[in-house]
Protein backbone atom coordinates (compact mmCIF):
# COMPACT_ATOMS: atom_id res chain seq x y z
CA UNK A 1 0.00 0.00 0.00
CA UNK A 2 1.02 3.24 -0.99
CA UNK A 3 1.16 5.91 1.65
CA UNK A 4 -1.23 8.91 2.35
CA UNK A 5 0.74 11.95 0.34
CA UNK A 6 1.10 9.43 -2.99
CA UNK A 7 -1.96 7.46 -3.40
CA UNK A 8 -4.97 9.47 -5.77
CA UNK A 9 -7.62 11.15 -4.05
CA UNK A 10 -11.69 9.45 -5.01
CA UNK A 11 -14.23 11.39 -3.90
CA UNK A 12 -17.96 11.63 -3.68
CA UNK A 13 -20.00 15.03 -5.20
CA UNK A 14 -23.59 14.41 -4.38
CA UNK A 15 -24.76 16.84 -6.93
CA UNK A 16 -23.96 19.23 -9.45
CA UNK A 17 -24.89 22.17 -6.90
CA UNK A 18 -22.14 20.99 -4.97
CA UNK A 19 -19.70 20.59 -7.66
CA UNK A 20 -18.49 24.14 -7.51
CA UNK A 21 -16.85 23.08 -4.42
CA UNK A 22 -14.97 20.06 -5.39
CA UNK A 23 -14.34 21.10 -9.57
CA UNK A 24 -10.54 22.16 -9.66
CA UNK A 25 -9.05 19.35 -7.87
CA UNK A 26 -9.52 16.18 -9.88
CA UNK A 27 -8.56 14.98 -13.73
CA UNK A 28 -11.32 13.04 -13.80
CA UNK A 29 -14.99 13.01 -13.92
CA UNK A 30 -16.97 10.00 -13.47
CA UNK A 31 -20.72 11.14 -14.06
CA UNK A 32 -23.34 8.88 -12.80
CA UNK A 33 -26.80 9.30 -13.77
CA UNK A 34 -28.35 5.68 -12.62
CA UNK A 35 -32.08 6.22 -13.51
CA UNK A 36 -31.58 6.05 -16.46
CA UNK A 37 -29.36 8.75 -18.75
CA UNK A 38 -25.62 7.43 -18.09
CA UNK A 39 -27.07 3.82 -17.92
CA UNK A 40 -28.95 4.70 -21.25
CA UNK A 41 -25.88 5.84 -22.68
CA UNK A 42 -24.06 2.71 -21.74
CA UNK A 43 -26.71 0.35 -23.06
CA UNK A 44 -26.01 2.65 -26.10
CA UNK A 45 -22.61 1.85 -26.74
CA UNK A 46 -23.17 -1.43 -25.99
CA UNK A 47 -25.49 -1.57 -28.52
CA UNK A 48 -23.18 -0.10 -31.22
CA UNK A 49 -24.06 3.20 -31.37
CA UNK A 50 -21.01 5.20 -32.50
CA UNK A 51 -21.31 8.15 -30.62
CA UNK A 52 -23.74 9.81 -28.27
CA UNK A 53 -24.03 14.04 -28.00
CA UNK A 54 -25.37 15.09 -25.07
CA UNK A 55 -26.94 18.55 -24.77
CA UNK A 56 -28.38 20.27 -21.86
CA UNK A 57 -31.59 21.74 -23.63
CA UNK A 58 -34.55 21.08 -25.29
CA UNK A 59 -33.23 24.28 -27.43
CA UNK A 60 -30.36 22.35 -28.35
CA UNK A 61 -32.15 19.38 -28.91
CA UNK A 62 -34.67 20.57 -31.32
CA UNK A 63 -31.58 22.22 -33.03
CA UNK A 64 -29.88 18.77 -33.72
CA UNK A 65 -33.16 17.40 -35.07
CA UNK A 66 -33.64 20.14 -37.43
CA UNK A 67 -29.87 19.20 -38.56
CA UNK A 68 -31.30 15.28 -39.25
CA UNK A 69 -30.24 13.88 -35.87
CA UNK A 70 -32.19 10.98 -34.47
CA UNK A 71 -32.75 12.78 -30.66
CA UNK A 72 -34.19 11.49 -27.51
CA UNK A 73 -35.17 14.21 -25.14
CA UNK A 74 -36.58 13.67 -21.66
CA UNK A 75 -37.77 15.56 -18.52
CA UNK A 76 -39.68 14.67 -15.48
CA UNK A 77 -38.78 10.68 -16.48
CA UNK A 78 -41.19 11.22 -19.96
CA UNK A 79 -40.54 11.27 -23.37
CA UNK A 80 -40.80 15.27 -24.36
CA UNK A 81 -43.31 15.16 -27.24
CA UNK A 82 -41.94 15.73 -31.08
CA UNK A 83 -38.41 13.75 -30.22
CA UNK A 84 -37.38 10.08 -31.51
CA UNK A 85 -37.83 8.33 -27.46
CA UNK A 86 -36.68 9.63 -24.41
CA UNK A 87 -34.08 7.92 -21.82
CA UNK A 88 -34.93 4.12 -21.45
CA UNK A 89 -32.11 1.96 -21.71
CA UNK A 90 -34.08 -0.22 -24.32
CA UNK A 91 -34.74 2.67 -26.70
CA UNK A 92 -31.02 2.32 -27.64
CA UNK A 93 -31.03 -1.49 -28.38
CA UNK A 94 -32.33 -1.25 -31.74
CA UNK A 95 -30.56 -2.21 -34.76
CA UNK A 96 -31.68 1.02 -36.25
CA UNK A 97 -29.21 3.05 -34.10
CA UNK A 98 -25.69 1.37 -34.62
CA UNK A 99 -23.23 3.01 -36.36
CA UNK A 100 -25.38 6.17 -35.45
CA UNK A 101 -24.34 9.19 -33.75
CA UNK A 102 -27.35 10.33 -31.36
CA UNK A 103 -28.08 13.56 -29.24
CA UNK A 104 -29.72 13.27 -25.97
CA UNK A 105 -31.12 15.92 -23.52
CA UNK A 106 -32.11 14.45 -19.84
CA UNK A 107 -33.61 16.21 -17.02
CA UNK A 108 -30.07 16.14 -14.66
CA UNK A 109 -28.01 13.62 -16.64
CA UNK A 110 -26.53 15.27 -19.47
CA UNK A 111 -26.27 18.77 -17.33
CA UNK A 112 -24.08 16.80 -15.47
CA UNK A 113 -21.76 15.99 -18.21
CA UNK A 114 -21.63 19.48 -19.49
CA UNK A 115 -21.19 20.94 -16.14
CA UNK A 116 -18.59 18.60 -15.72
CA UNK A 117 -16.24 18.48 -18.86
CA UNK A 118 -14.75 22.20 -17.87
CA UNK A 119 -13.04 20.70 -14.72
CA UNK A 120 -11.92 17.75 -16.36
CA UNK A 121 -12.02 14.01 -18.21
CA UNK A 122 -15.38 13.21 -18.26
CA UNK A 123 -16.26 9.88 -18.20
CA UNK A 124 -19.42 8.03 -18.27
CA UNK A 125 -20.44 5.37 -15.03
CA UNK A 126 -23.70 3.18 -13.73
CA UNK A 127 -24.32 0.10 -12.65
CA UNK A 128 -24.37 -1.73 -16.06
CA UNK A 129 -20.53 -1.24 -16.39
CA UNK A 130 -19.04 -0.90 -13.07
CA UNK A 131 -16.79 -3.49 -13.17
CA UNK A 132 -14.81 -2.33 -16.80
CA UNK A 133 -15.29 1.25 -15.36
CA UNK A 134 -13.08 0.41 -11.95
CA UNK A 135 -10.96 -1.43 -13.41
CA UNK A 136 -9.77 1.30 -15.87
CA UNK A 137 -9.88 3.61 -13.18
CA UNK A 138 -7.53 1.63 -11.54
CA UNK A 139 -5.02 1.87 -14.31
CA UNK A 140 -5.56 5.73 -14.63
CA UNK A 141 -3.55 6.69 -11.88
CA UNK A 142 -5.00 10.04 -11.62
CA UNK A 143 -7.52 12.13 -9.11
CA UNK A 144 -11.30 10.93 -9.27
CA UNK A 145 -14.34 12.80 -8.63
CA UNK A 146 -17.69 10.30 -9.11
CA UNK A 147 -20.24 13.02 -9.88
CA UNK A 148 -23.70 12.45 -8.95
CA UNK A 149 -26.46 13.60 -11.38
CA UNK A 150 -28.92 13.55 -8.39
CA UNK A 151 -32.81 14.52 -8.72
CA UNK A 152 -32.75 18.57 -9.71
CA UNK A 153 -29.51 19.23 -7.91
CA UNK A 154 -30.57 17.27 -4.88
CA UNK A 155 -28.73 14.51 -3.40
CA UNK A 156 -30.39 11.07 -4.65
CA UNK A 157 -29.76 7.16 -3.38
CA UNK A 158 -28.77 5.13 -6.72
CA UNK A 159 -26.54 7.96 -7.95
CA UNK A 160 -24.95 7.74 -4.75
CA UNK A 161 -24.82 4.06 -4.17
CA UNK A 162 -23.44 3.60 -7.46
CA UNK A 163 -20.35 6.25 -6.53
CA UNK A 164 -19.82 4.19 -3.73
CA UNK A 165 -19.43 1.33 -5.22
CA UNK A 166 -16.33 2.87 -7.62
CA UNK A 167 -15.20 4.18 -3.94
CA UNK A 168 -14.93 1.19 -2.29
CA UNK A 169 -13.27 -0.37 -5.00
CA UNK A 170 -10.70 1.81 -5.42
CA UNK A 171 -9.50 2.18 -1.44
CA UNK A 172 -9.65 -1.35 -1.83
CA UNK A 173 -6.79 -1.23 -4.42
CA UNK A 174 -4.69 0.48 -1.42
CA UNK A 175 -3.83 3.31 -4.21
CA UNK A 176 -6.23 5.47 -3.47
CA UNK A 177 -7.47 7.22 -0.20
CA UNK A 178 -10.56 9.31 0.49
CA UNK A 179 -10.77 12.00 2.74
CA UNK A 180 -14.49 13.75 2.68
CA UNK A 181 -17.64 13.05 4.67
CA UNK A 182 -19.49 12.56 1.21
CA UNK A 183 -16.73 9.61 -0.11
CA UNK A 184 -17.38 7.88 3.32
CA UNK A 185 -21.10 7.75 3.67
CA UNK A 186 -21.49 6.68 -0.28
CA UNK A 187 -18.81 3.91 0.79
CA UNK A 188 -20.88 2.79 3.69
CA UNK A 189 -24.59 3.00 1.34
CA UNK A 190 -23.05 0.92 -1.03
CA UNK A 191 -21.90 -2.00 1.38
CA UNK A 192 -25.15 -1.54 2.93
CA UNK A 193 -27.21 -2.00 -0.38
CA UNK A 194 -24.77 -4.02 -2.16
CA UNK A 195 -26.40 -7.58 -1.37
CA UNK A 196 -30.10 -6.50 -2.78
CA UNK A 197 -29.58 -2.95 -4.31
CA UNK A 198 -32.76 -3.30 -6.18
CA UNK A 199 -34.73 -3.73 -2.91
CA UNK A 200 -32.45 -1.49 -0.89
CA UNK A 201 -33.78 1.45 -2.97
CA UNK A 202 -37.97 0.22 -3.11
CA UNK A 203 -38.49 3.44 -1.46
CA UNK A 204 -36.47 5.72 -2.80
CA UNK A 205 -37.89 8.79 -4.78
CA UNK A 206 -37.09 8.95 -8.11
CA UNK A 207 -38.04 4.71 -7.98
CA UNK A 208 -40.82 5.38 -6.99
CA UNK A 209 -41.39 8.33 -9.99
CA UNK A 210 -40.41 6.34 -12.58
CA UNK A 211 -42.56 3.35 -10.91
CA UNK A 212 -45.46 5.63 -11.07
CA UNK A 213 -44.38 6.00 -14.96
CA UNK A 214 -44.76 2.52 -15.48
CA UNK A 215 -40.78 1.68 -15.87
CA UNK A 216 -40.20 -0.84 -13.20
CA UNK A 217 -38.08 -2.65 -16.69
CA UNK A 218 -35.63 0.21 -16.81
CA UNK A 219 -35.51 0.28 -13.10
CA UNK A 220 -34.47 -3.75 -12.73
CA UNK A 221 -32.25 -3.29 -15.95
CA UNK A 222 -30.33 0.05 -14.51
CA UNK A 223 -30.09 -1.28 -10.85
CA UNK A 224 -28.73 -4.62 -12.26
CA UNK A 225 -24.61 -5.14 -12.79
CA UNK A 226 -22.47 -5.55 -15.45
CA UNK A 227 -24.84 -5.84 -18.10
CA UNK A 228 -23.17 -2.84 -20.21
CA UNK A 229 -19.10 -3.63 -19.87
CA UNK A 230 -17.95 -0.22 -22.25
CA UNK A 231 -16.73 2.64 -21.09
CA UNK A 232 -18.01 5.78 -23.10
CA UNK A 233 -15.95 8.92 -22.75
CA UNK A 234 -16.00 12.70 -23.48
CA UNK A 235 -14.07 13.77 -26.04
CA UNK A 236 -14.54 17.32 -27.26
CA UNK A 237 -18.62 17.31 -27.04
CA UNK A 238 -19.06 13.85 -28.19
CA UNK A 239 -19.04 10.72 -26.14
CA UNK A 240 -17.17 7.69 -28.09
CA UNK A 241 -16.37 4.18 -26.90
CA UNK A 242 -13.07 3.60 -25.85
CA UNK A 243 -11.11 0.40 -25.56
CA UNK A 244 -10.12 -0.56 -21.74
CA UNK A 245 -6.58 -0.04 -22.46
CA UNK A 246 -6.35 3.53 -23.48
CA UNK A 247 -5.29 6.03 -21.59
CA UNK A 248 -6.58 9.78 -21.16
Amino acid sequence: MEDNETRKKIEVCFSPYLFPLFKDEFDIIVVIDVLRATSAICAAFDNGVAGLIPVSTIEEAREYQAKGYLVGAERQGQIVEGFDFGNSPYSYMVPELKGKTVVLSTTNGTKSINIAKEAGQVVIGSFLNLDVLCEWLEKQDKHILCLCSGWQNKFNLEDTICAGAITDYLVNTGQFRSEEDSSIAAKYLFLSAKDNILGYLKASSHRRRLKNLNLNEDIKYCLTPNQAPVIPILVGDTIQLIKESVSV
